[in-house]
């Protein structure tokens, strides 16, 4: 885990020390109002995320985890998102994943987000409030790459537990 935030710390200050001078409204509109954004992140299947992920469990099963998210600008750099995933934890564990919440691009290059994240399946389900922080490093018009901090609250502590994650977002914005 060390290495994994050390990474994404590391990518962080890559992007911004590199970040070209821009003007706030310089990224073609890729946040502005109207526009859609669809996004994959790399991510845990522990904590309900819609998220690609891939794991080797006690060396004989494998975990992954499979989805995506969908967002609307409301307004400009103001996007209401959700998404849909798919676990497998190696054994007989395979819940369906859901988000919803916002995200906000910080003078359209810094996104923040908070949302309500769960997990459902053969009757243990847990519930997540996220809080993400981080850069978006828009490599054309319509793809960003995005590293991001996040921090998973559990809002059922009898069936899951707090979560911290270092992540690699990719958007497509049109």
């Amino acid at each position: 885990m060390k290495k994994i935030t050390l990474l994404t710390i590391a990518l962080l200050v890559f992007g911004l020390a590199n970040a070209q001078d821009k003007k706030m409204d310089s990224n073609s509109g890729q946040t502005s109002m109207g526009k859609w954004l669809i996004e994959a992140n790399t991510g845990s299947w522990a904590t309900g995320n819609t998220a690609f992920s891939l794991m080797a469990v006690d060396g004989a099963n494998t975990a992954w985890s499979v989805g995506a998210e969908v967002g609307y600008f409301v307004m400009d750099d103001f996007a209401i998102k959700a998404g849909l995933g798919y676990s497998d934890d190696g054994y007989d564990y395979t819940p369906f994943n859901y988000k919803i919440g916002v995200k906000y691009y910080i003078v359209s290059q810094f996104p923040v987000g908070v949302d309500l994240t769960g997990t459902s399946g053969s009757g243990n389900n847990a519930n997540w409030v996220g809080f993400q922080g981080g850069y978006a490093w828009f490599v054309s018009d319509n793809v960003s790459i995005e590293p991001a901090i996040r921090y998973n609250a559990t809002l059922d502590k009898n069936k899951a537990d707090n979560a911290f994650q270092g992540l690699i977002g990719f958007a497509l914005h049109f």
